[in-house]
């Protein structure tokens, strides 16, 4: 591969990466964005309103008191923006689909308007070479769901199933891969336990109901879209992480370790592939329970998925609290103990992202590795968002990101290593497209390959950007 930018560092290869071979020709490069984050236009051909909406406008519960009216007013710029995909070489867009666009108060009431406006864009991905591929849900649930229970009332398997089969039969015939739900842990953990993300629940008896009702939500919607299109390509995305275990003599936590990668990593996995949530984790819900789970849910948890994707930003760690640290949160926003230290190491927070996240490549890696161990019967994984935010600096017209160029380099070196092992990771997909509205972080924190000016909304192309191209053009991150 030619040198991506004299920005760059030179990066020690190791004598090994001589055996690794470049990413296959088949490998699916793309780029994501979700529609409340990049579409703007909130109120228009009847719209309705989301749970977002709502919380954004909300005191107190955005930076900034910002929110998505306009964010990238990618509704009315996706022309200009897949052309940036264009130039950036690749194959796919994964974008998630606004559930008020189409039913603008979660029932069966259509809004034509709606419709054709996806269909509209993903005439125009095909037109462009560019693969659709499709989220139903990335959090923005419509509000007259929400004020019903949203996720945490069970009817909302049924709304959901209905959505994800109207989908496939206006887009099917056009759109080969779908993902049902975006992070589902996030909806159900720091939408109702934490309340930190919308709709600002606090409440544990009602996250661990949210975390079983997308479960099923992910199950249904799988069959409903099959349905109607048996050669669909359908899956999940997870939001996962490897959680480092520092204190292995210590068996609180090691408890806490097994409990958190269990409430994190395992549950929708092992929800779709055994139909059953691990063992140790519900009898530690125990009361907090009764009356979410119903007999027979076993058998509708499982389904057959095509794909797993993946996000990943970084590690975690635990270990024992030290008399020096900050003293340790006793109860958190999970129901289990966490009197364990999770802070990141001292010798990895001097490279931590602009979200105070540590930067840990390898475990790109070794997340997908432990997954094909851990889960043989998954066919194919996609890393369905990877990336960082960094305060980005336009200079002259240039914003010479060369943090975030290293750390995509430097993951996708990671996972190209796994890939040359036979880990069927078939395909990685930047976060993000654009600068846009980072949830409850606002515009403060940027992402994008490609920089926005939110006030003019004009689109430069980051030094990031291009070295993602390049690495797409040679197939190879080394």
């Amino acid at each position: 591969m030619k040198p991506l930018s004299q920005a760059l560092d030179e990066r020690e290869i190791a004598p090994e990466t001589a055996r690794i071979e470049a990413f296959p020709e088949s490998f699916l490069w793309g780029v994501a964005t979700a529609s409340y984050q990049v579409e703007g236009a909130f109120d228009h051909d009847g719209r309705g309103e989301s749970i977002w909406d709502r919380f954004s406008k909300t005191p107190g519960k955005v930076v900034n008191g910002d929110n998505g009216d306009i964010a990238c007013d990618h509704y009315n710029r996706f022309d200009e923006d897949i052309l940036l995909m264009k130039t950036l070489g690749v194959k796919a867009y994964r974008f998630s689909i606004s559930w008020t666009r189409l039913f603008p108060n979660g029932d069966t009431n259509r809004e034509e308007r709606g419709f054709d406006f996806y269909n509209r864009l993903i005439d125009a991905l095909i037109s462009a070479g560019i693969e659709p591929v499709v989220t139903l849900y990335h959090w923005d649930l419509p509000q007259k769901l929400e004020d019903i229970g949203g996720w945490a009332n069970r009817e909302i398997i049924y709304s959901f199933e209905l959505y994800a089969k109207a989908c496939a039969e206006s887009f099917g015939d056009r759109v080969k891969r779908w993902i049902t739900l975006n992070e589902p842990w996030c909806t159900a953990w720091l939408g109702y336990s934490n309340g930190v993300h919308a709709p600002g629940k606090k409440d544990f008896a009602l996250a661990i109901a949210a975390s079983h009702h997308t479960a099923l939500a992910h199950a249904f919607a799988c069959r409903a879209i099959k349905s109607v299109r048996p050669d669909a390509q359908v899956g999940i995305t997870v939001n996962m992480n490897n959680i480092r275990n520092e204190s292995p003599e210590n068996q609180e936590v090691n408890d806490f370790v097994e409990l958190n990668d269990a409430n994190l990593n395992r549950w929708w996995i092992d929800a779709f592939t055994t139909g059953s949530y691990p063992k140790k984790l519900l009898d530690t819900y125990g009361a907090l329970g009764e009356g979410i789970f119903q007999i027979g849910d076993n058998e509708l948890l499982k389904v057959e998925n095509d794909f797993l994707g993946v996000n990943y930003y970084c590690d975690g760690f635990a270990r024992a609290p030290r008399p020096e640290d900050r003293p340790a949160i006793e109860g958190g926003f999970m129901p289990f103990p966490q009197r364990v230290d999770t802070f990141a190491p001292s010798h990895l927070t001097s490279d931590l992202t602009d979200m105070g996240w540590v930067v840990t490549p390898h475990g790109l890696g070794d997340l997908v590795r432990r997954i094909h161990q851990d889960w043989p019967n998954i066919k194919e994984i996609f890393i369905t968002e990877n990336g960082a935010a960094y305060p980005d600096v336009l200079e002259d017209g240039v914003v010479n990101d060369v943090q975030r160029s290293k750390y995509l380099q430097s993951h996708l070196a990671s996972l190209q290593a796994a890939v040359s092992e036979g880990v069927p990771v078939k395909g990685y997909f930047a976060w993000s497209l654009l600068d846009n509205f980072e949830w409850a972080e606002g515009y403060a924190k940027r992402f994008g390959l490609i920089y926005v000016d939110f006030n003019s909304q004009k689109r430069i192309m980051k030094l990031s950007g291009k070295t993602y191209s390049e690495i797409v053009s040679s197939r190879s991150a080394f």
